[in-house]
């Protein structure tokens, strides 16, 4: 925190210090912006696992910054896979240090009142600046897909165990889990977190409603029983909730009004929960258009194509048979590295989202090309 004189007008005000509103405070403080940020509880630590694919990392970050590297992480859907992409956990708490450094002045307070141009704080104060920024995040709504995790950690060994001597599984699918094929589908996630660190995850990737946590800790149990893996008593558990849509309130900010940025912006993959990396690589194109006072250009057309184009890739996964959900990623990671960066991380690669989702429309049983093509209606009448 620092204590400099409060200029009479900033040139930006961000609410929220989530990772996305760190990262923007840092670097638009970086570019020589007055940056003011409020939060209610500023000092707070970060706890949260977060993982990017290492191509979407933007060059800023220091290399410390990342806690593991996995070269091409296996996949399990009806069978076995490899991605060939190499896969990135963070340094959670290296990286609120990062962020946290050269970003501005941080007030302690909560917004109840934001204008393009002002922050009204609940103790009555009010903060002017030229732009004001909402980075609070998605928030919590059950009208919203949610995604929901339970994780353990475990050491090496017992990691290797639990996945048959992988190095890393980004997804999982098996029914080891005690579910039956009827059952909501969830798959277990396993990465390093450090060198002597396992999270072994069990994961609803979205739902709405999304699954119990209490559930998925029982089918992670069930599933690492089922493998001849005990769980230590002692081992420190992470539970997983949010939203990945953005609030109907929040919207994209591409239009003149309320700036938006991270999650709150729409920034988040509907279809896999990620917005770290996108907010860490977004951070400094916002950032600059700010200082120049130019329009925020994070949503150009072929962004908000794409956006939509994943939201019905959202829509499918929520109308899809829990039958259906291992064949669904088994056309997935049969696409070509590209084709699946494409699809998971480049927010304005319209072919390439096109193509992604046109080859697995193609590859698909007529069962999953009905539930493909109802969803897209669907997104086209609302």
């Amino acid at each position: 925190m620092t204590a400099t004189p409060r200029p009479p007008i900033w040139d930006v005000a961000i609410v929220g210090l989530g990772p996305a509103g760190r990262a923007l405070a840092h670097r638009a403080t970086a570019l020589g912006s007055a940056v003011v940020s409020v939060d209610p509880l500023p000092r707070r630590s970060w706890t949260a696992t977060y993982a990017a694919w290492e191509d979407e990392l933007p060059g800023w970050l220091p290399r410390d910054a990342i806690a593991t590297r996995t070269d091409r992480p296996a996949a399990w859907t009806t069978r076995h896979h490899t991605i060939d992409r190499t896969y990135c956990v963070l340094n959670t708490s290296r990286l609120q240090s990062i962020l946290g450094d050269h970003c501005g002045t941080v007030i302690a307070g909560r917004a109840v009142d934001l204008s393009p141009t002002s922050v009204r704080l609940d103790d009555g104060s009010t903060l002017n600046a030229h732009v004001v920024v909402d980075a609070r995040g998605t928030g919590d709504s059950p009208d919203l897909a949610q995604q929901t995790a339970y994780g353990v950690v475990v050491d090496p060994g017992t990691a290797a165990h639990a996945l048959g001597g992988e190095a890393a599984v980004f997804m999982d699918w098996r029914r080891d889990n005690g579910t039956s094929p009827t059952d909501t589908p969830s798959f277990l996630y396993g990465v390093p977190l450090a060198r002597d660190r396992f999270l072994l995850e069990e994961t609803c990737l979205v739902g709405r409603p999304p699954l119990p946590i209490s559930e998925l800790a029982t089918r992670l149990h069930d599933r690492l029983r089922a493998r001849g893996v005990a769980v230590p008593s002692h081992a420190d558990v992470e539970r997983v909730r949010f939203a990945v849509e953005p609030p109907p309130e929040a919207g994209r900010s591409h239009s003149s009004d309320q700036v938006r940025f991270g999650a709150r912006a729409g920034l988040m993959h509907p279809g896999t929960g990620y917005s770290v990396a996108a907010s860490l690589l977004y951070a400094d194109a916002l950032a600059r258009d700010l200082r120049d006072g130019s329009n925020a250009r994070l949503w150009p057309w072929k962004a908000r194509t794409v956006a939509a184009l994943r939201s019905v890739g959202l829509r499918v996964l929520l109308d899809l048979g829990p039958e259906h959900v291992p064949e669904f990623f088994d056309h997935f990671f049969d696409l070509p590295p590209r084709l699946q960066a494409a699809y998971l991380s480049e927010r304005s690669n319209l072919r390439g989202t096109l193509s992604a989702m046109g080859r697995m429309f193609l590859a698909s049983s007529g069962d999953i090309r009905g539930v493909i093509f109802r969803s897209t209606l669907h997104r086209e009448v609302r």
